[in-house]
């Protein structure tokens, strides 16, 4: 056997480790990032329950300032609905299914380009003693083979997770500004 064919087969077998790692990891994802700020609940409403206020701190809508944007349905409340298209975060669409004003919002988000992913969204206020607010931002998904396969190379929480915890202190700049 010539030195070409070990290569060949140690590579092999360490495609096939791969594959079968990637196998093992689990069927769905969570990112999830918390963070305090210095406005009440009522406050936070218009910023986190409406898609427009939303879109004032959304980190994504920042990385690609010539995104196309397009807002369908009610204004704000279950059924308003966000569609996107940009040469940076590509296509897809946020909408509002479910509400708990002042408490949470709950989204659909649909990711068409550059890949396609169905999640669930969720922005949750909690009231803290000294008249701020926790503002939870959730999403949380299924993982099927090829994202359990980018997360064996890629940390899909870090890398999802810093555009949160960036887009929570766009939030808390806004918020708090008003304050």
């Amino acid at each position: 056997m010539s030195i070409l064919s070990y290569v060949l087969a140690a590579l092999a077998v360490a495609v096939l480790a791969v594959l079968a790692y990637a196998s093992t990891r689990p069927d769905e994802f969570r990112v999830e990032r918390r963070l305090r700020i210095a406005a009440t609940p009522d406050q936070l409403w218009p910023l986190v329950g409406e898609l427009r206020g939303f879109n004032r701190w959304n980190p994504y809508e920042r990385k690609d300032p010539l995104v196309k944007g397009q807002y369908t349905g009610a204004a704000g409340g279950i059924g308003s609905r966000y569609a996107w298209e940009g040469d940076k975060i590509g296509a897809g669409s946020l909408e509002i299914t479910g509400q708990q004003p002042g408490r949470a919002v709950q989204m659909k988000l649909d990711f068409l380009k550059p890949f396609e992913a169905h999640n669930q969204a969720e922005f949750a206020l909690q009231p803290l003693a000294d008249g701020a607010t926790e503002v939870r931002w959730t999403m949380a998904g299924p993982a099927n083979f090829v994202s359990k396969l980018m997360g064996v190379f890629i940390n899909m929480d870090q890398m999802v997770g810093r555009d949160f915890e960036d887009g929570l202190q766009n939030l808390r700049q806004i918020a708090e500004a008003k304050g």
